[in-house]
């Protein structure tokens, strides 16, 4: 589990592809006290470390429905990416809950300045059927961007609008996003329960 609050950005080393895997290479500074087996988001994707370099590198692998369902494999050598590890369970929840399980990609197609903060504006492929599971935004609920939790304004039935303030837009690959980007999404864990609690209420009512 995490908490969407972004320790920093790695960056990509290398990318193998390895049939329908993808093996990644990143550096970052805390290389060195990762263990193999360990959970990492990346993203907002959550990956196992698989190996460790000696050269302060660590590799991770994605499989083809994380690739399906994420923007992970559309990474380069270079790229940067935001990577938190998972919470300790005495530390404070200072985001909101965060899976690391990334449901869908949306795309930015709008930036606007805010006079020192900026927004962005996200759609994504909205469906009916998944939307009344608790794959939706609402205003002023939580939602994580790249692996970043951040706070919806103006949501739509496909999109949503997220402020970045210059601290998030320094030490997140907020910093990289253009027109055009493409972002992986995880929509708020406590809706999907609370969706999912209303479809079973009204199957039991439909029982009796």
């Amino acid at each position: 589990m995490f908490s969407g609050i972004v320790e920093e950005m790695a960056s990509v080393v290398a990318v193998e592809k390895d049939r329908d895997n993808i093996n990644l290479t990143l550096s970052c500074t805390f290389t060195s006290e990762l263990d193999i087996d360990q959970s990492i988001a990346h993203n907002g994707v959550c990956l196992t470390v698989v190996s460790l370099g000696s050269d302060g590198t660590y590799v991770v692998t994605a499989m083809r429905e994380t690739l399906e369902r994420s923007n992970l494999g559309l990474l380069k050598v270079g790229d940067h990416v935001n990577v938190e590890r998972s919470m300790l369970m005495n530390g404070r929840l200072d985001g909101h809950i965060v899976q690391g399980h990334v449901d869908q990609t949306a795309r930015c197609v709008d930036i606007e300045d805010a006079d020192g903060s900026t927004y962005f504006t996200f759609e994504y492929d909205a469906d009916k059927t998944m939307a009344t599971r608790g794959y939706f935004t609402v205003d002023k609920g939580s939602v994580t961007v790249n692996g970043v939790s951040l706070t919806v304004c103006e949501p739509t039935s496909n999109s949503f609008r997220v402020a970045i303030i210059p601290y998030t837009m320094e030490h997140t690959n907020f910093q990289d996003i253009r027109l055009g980007s493409v972002v992986n999404i995880e929509f708020d864990i406590l809706g999907k329960y609370i969706a999912r609690l209303n479809e079973l209420s009204s199957e039991f009512r439909n029982e009796r």
